[in-house]
């Protein structure tokens, strides 16, 4: 990871802490993970999933909604993030039906929908992939405080992405409230992902 890019990670990250401390920040709902209860970004999309339809935040209004945004050729990250998220839905037993997960990539250029249908339901069929032509890409990274830079090969195809790596979460009714770290254990998020079912 660049010097730049890390910097600009760590200031994503502080700013959600920051969220979560402040006066007004939070829901004092107890989470484990960073509560960005009230935060000004993130606020929704507009973008195709992997089967071709059009797809917002409402169209999944009355699940919980974890949205990650990677791409299909990252080697560790990404896939380790999906393994996770399997887990979590596991642990979650007959409530994993309330939750949808969403994989966005930050690789319009490489990550063709038939890519993205074949990559993203392989680690669950119920997990979606999302994507847009490159100007949308960069917008909504922007408004979810994502960013992303090509490495290596940029003016070919052989590049690799670094890219911010945590997982944002919505409750039921389309409101931005967690942001979950990578690595994070799959029973902490699951028992996070309960206490946004029951509306807490």
């Amino acid at each position: 990871m660049t010097g730049m890019l890390r910097r600009s990670v760590l200031a994503a990250l502080l700013m959600g802490l920051l969220a979560a401390c402040s006066p007004g920040g939070g829901s004092g709902a107890g989470f484990v993970n960073t509560d960005i209860t009230g935060a000004s970004y993130g606020k929704g999309f507009q973008l195709t999933d992997h089967t071709g339809a059009t797809r917002s935040l409402a169209d999944y209004r009355g699940k919980v909604v974890t949205l990650f945004f990677g791409y299909v050729q990252c080697p560790d990250v990404c896939p380790t993030n999906l393994l996770n998220m399997v887990e979590v839905m596991k642990q979650l037993g007959p409530d994993a039906d309330k939750v949808q997960v969403l994989f966005m990539t930050i690789d319009p250029e490489r990550d063709t929908q038939a890519l993205l249908a074949e990559y993203v339901p392989a680690f669950d069929p119920r997990f979606v992939g999302l994507h847009a032509d490159l100007p949308t890409t960069q917008a909504v990274a922007r408004d979810f405080k994502v960013f992303y830079q090509k490495q290596g090969d940029v003016k070919g195809t052989a590049y690799t992405v670094d890219h911010s790596t945590g997982t944002y979460v919505f409750d039921p009714q389309g409101r931005l409230r967690l942001y979950v770290k990578h690595g994070e254990k799959p029973d902490l998020i699951a028992a996070d992902i309960r206490k946004l079912i029951a509306g807490q």
